[in-house]
């Protein structure tokens, strides 16, 4: 019998040797508007078995389960993990310190935050500098590690969670449907509305072509 998704993504994460093992990853980071998510989860194989591994059977990258798989998912992990830490940059920090670099920072920041310290600590294709825990870069390691995955269904979960909340704040824009990201209704909402407090100036976008408010943000975030 072939091994669901869960079972694939745990083999790989127990055949490291560890006891504790901690995977991170992010959400939000090619959106429009809405904050960037960042999670960490920490799993401990000597106790995730029986019951407490079932509920993570079908456990995948976030981009590959539906809205509602994803919740039931996110209850799964919750209950499975030893440490869960998540970080939440606003809009506005994004456009302060740049996208990248707060991804990094809050990457190294649940990883310092997860206890107790994990043997092996896996990151979603990143290099985090010598200030993080010793890590590993996993090139599309959503789709590989269990610990990461878990951590993509959280940053994903948390991040669409806040969307919505935000949608009832700013309805004009559909946040509830598209999270943030550019879709044809998001940029006709922007260019008919202009943008609103949680959208990302230094984003680059077409949905702000002709916006003359725009113009000088855009430029200096272009010179970073």
């Amino acid at each position: 019998m072939p091994l669901s998704s869960g079972q694939r993504l745990l083999r790989h994460d127990r055949k490291l040797g560890a006891r504790y093992v901690a995977g991170a990853d992010e959400a939000g980071r090619g959106s429009l508007a809405g904050p960037l998510v960042v999670a960490g989860v920490l799993l401990d194989y000597d106790v995730l078995r029986g019951h407490r591994v079932r509920p993570l059977a079908s456990l995948n990258d976030s981009k590959q389960v539906d809205p509602e798989e994803r919740e039931r998912l996110f209850s799964a992990v919750m209950g499975a993990a030893t440490c869960v830490a998540v970080r939440i940059v606003p809009a506005g920090s994004i456009d302060r310190d740049g996208l990248h670099r707060s991804n990094l920072r809050c990457l190294r920041e649940v990883l310092h935050e997860l206890t107790p310290p994990a043997e092996a600590c896996l990151v979603d294709g990143f290099r985090l500098g010598p200030s993080a825990p010793k890590h590993r870069a996993v090139v599309d390691g959503d789709t590989k590690s269990a610990a990461i995955a878990a951590a993509s269904i959280v940053a994903k979960v948390v991040r669409d969670r806040v969307m919505r909340r935000l949608d009832a704040v700013h309805p004009r824009y559909g946040f509830a449907s598209h999270v943030g990201y550019i879709t044809p209704g998001h940029t006709a909402a922007v260019r008919a509305h202009g943008p609103c407090d949680q959208h990302r100036r230094s984003f680059n976008a077409r949905a702000y072509a002709d916006d003359p408010e725009l113009e000088l943000v855009l430029a200096g975030a272009a010179a970073r």
